[in-house]
């Protein structure tokens, strides 16, 4: 009897170390996406903007501006959005169910529209896991005080 219930409180003891191994997966998962998407900024490699960006993407700006999936990826391929330098700080990630909430601070060189410039600002981006892609649906940026 004790050695069923010894394997029985071995065997519960397993469930939360399996649900942090999925979890640690999907964060492993949602920071190189996060960094796909950074980099394909950088680049304005706009295939790689149309893979990772969802259909129904909400895409928010620290002016309140708001674009739609085509109006983000028109950004990058006229250079009204184009970034020189990115570097991501301070970033946190949670999940609900089959969706990521990653917050993080983004300092950037930019060059839109040909003028150079300078942003920070505190972004939160929502991502949503379809099979084993993470995918941005939402976006929306303050100005970091």
């Amino acid at each position: 009897m004790r050695l069923r219930f010894f394997a029985f409180l071995l065997l519960l003891s397993c469930f939360p170390v399996a649900g942090l191994r999925a979890q640690g997966k999907n964060t492993r998962q949602v920071e190189t996406a996060v960094k796909k998407l950074t980099k394909a900024m950088l680049d304005s490699d706009i295939p790689a903007l149309t893979a990772i960006a969802a259909d129904k993407l909400t895409y928010g700006h620290s002016s309140g501006k708001v674009q739609n999936k085509a109006e983000f990826l028109e950004s990058f391929k006229t250079g009204a959005s184009d970034f020189t330098k990115i570097n991501i700080t301070d970033q946190s990630i949670y999940f609900v169910n089959n969706t990521a909430i990653v917050r993080h601070l983004l300092d950037a060189d930019t060059y839109d529209h040909k003028q150079p410039g300078h942003t920070t600002l505190k972004i939160m981006t929502v991502w949503t896991k379809a099979g084993n892609q993470w995918t941005l649906i939402a976006r929306q940026a303050v100005k970091a005080q």
